[in-house]
């Protein structure tokens, strides 16, 4: 590829609607998830008498979320390697690994200092353990991308440490991707790596974790089948140009294994999918076809999924900065003596501050830090300033 077409397809590059939409989902069911927790921990009857189909897709599709979360960070992750330098064997690991921090660390290592204060203050909900391993032991764990194994092997950290668990199997796939991409992104050894991936993740979900319940959903290979298969799916999408038709296909297919997921997942064909570990596969795949039809036909959102919308955006942020809300919100709650009729307003409210608090905190720290740090290094020869 020339430098000339290798800019070209850097600047071509745009947010993709459907694919923030889909990360807005994915939080949404975080978000959700994360409340029903509190709410069962203190066990409030919340859900009695209403449809228990109803209630277990609205609240029980965290870990869903999460594998959604993956699928499309190792497709956009490759999309703008390609973009960025042309190919994957050509990737720079400086430049890579700079942008990366540039993206990650400040609200990070600021969520971090944070924690730390208020576990020395000794607040409610934000201690951490001895019997975890101290503030030290988690700080480590954080900063070295094995916080998900310290919860497999100590048990489960406070909340908004327990968040970071998922942010290790990213930094990991971040740590090991650029590295992989130079040595074996000329030929198909790289597809065939992922493809690996693919069918390890099932079994890291299974077998390979043992038995261990916290490991079964926080390894790293029971996260990597979806990254890998977001990346299988750049790879897919930068070569091939599918006709009206298979992209509608792509898309029926795609939003219906979505469905099929998020809407049944309680039922008893899909526990038997579950107790394989394949749920989360076939959600994965599902999450790649529609990015497919996505990135192919560039759709745009309707104003009515604009809340929605905001809220993939601001992922990130969202998922790091979100328990601070909840704990907040259900202390209100708890105070008040847990009134029943205003559970549907905790879950709400909780939503929507949860989404204005990660805005604000990407407008007023994340980006502006984001930018500083492209510009102190050099913004031209690190590449365009995409947002991930």
């Amino acid at each position: 590829m020339t430098p000339d077409l290798a800019g070209a397809r850097r600047a071509s590059w745009t947010r993709l609607d459907a694919v923030d939409i889909l990360r807005g989902l994915a939080v949404f069911f975080v978000l959700m998830n994360h409340v029903n927790m509190r709410l069962v921990l203190a066990k409030v009857p919340y859900t009695k008498g209403l449809p228990a189909q109803l209630t277990h897709s609205l609240v029980w599709n965290g870990q869903f979320g999460v594998q959604i979360f993956f699928a499309i960070s190792g497709f956009l992750i490759t999309s703008i390697t390609l973009r960025r330098w042309g190919s994957l064997s050509s990737v720079s690991l400086r430049d890579f690994y700079l942008l990366r921090f540039a993206r990650i660390a400040p609200l990070l290592l600021l969520l971090l200092a944070i924690l730390s204060a208020f576990h020395f203050a000794e607040l409610k909900d934000f201690v951490v353990s001895a019997k975890t391993g101290g503030l030290g032991r988690a700080l480590l764990a954080a900063l070295t991308f094995h916080l998900n194994l310290l919860e497999a092997r100590r048990g489960y950290l406070p909340g908004n440490w327990d968040v970071l668990w998922s942010l290790s199997v990213e930094e990991m796939f971040y740590l090991f991707f650029p590295l992989l991409a130079r040595l074996l992104g000329r030929g198909k050894f790289f597809a065939g790596i992922l493809m690996v991936f693919v069918v390890l993740g099932p079994l890291g979900r299974t077998v390979l974790a043992h038995g261990n319940p916290v490991w079964e959903e926080y390894s790293y290979l029971g996260g990597m089948d979806a990254i890998a298969l977001g990346c299988l799916t750049a790879l897919v999408v930068s070569r091939i140009s599918f006709s009206p038709s298979a992209l509608r296909a792509f898309g029926s297919i795609g939003i219906a294994l979505l469905c099929l997921v998020l809407g049944f997942s309680s039922q008893p064909f899909m526990f038997g999918l579950g107790s394989k570990g394949i749920d989360e596969t076939i959600l994965a795949v599902g999450t790649c076809m529609v990015i497919i039809v996505a990135a192919q036909t560039r759709w745009k959102s309707p104003r009515v999924l604009d809340p929605l919308l905001r809220l993939g955006q601001r992922s990130y942020e969202v998922y790091l900065t979100h328990m601070f809300v909840v704990f907040a919100f259900f202390n209100v709650f708890v105070s008040m003596e847990e009134p029943m009729t205003l559970v549907p307003i905790l879950f709400v409210s909780t939503v929507i501050v949860a989404t204005l608090l990660g805005d604000a905190v990407a407008n007023l720290y994340s980006e502006p830090m984001n930018r500083l740090l492209r510009e102190r290094w050099g913004e031209a020869k690190l590449g365009s300033a995409i947002k991930t």
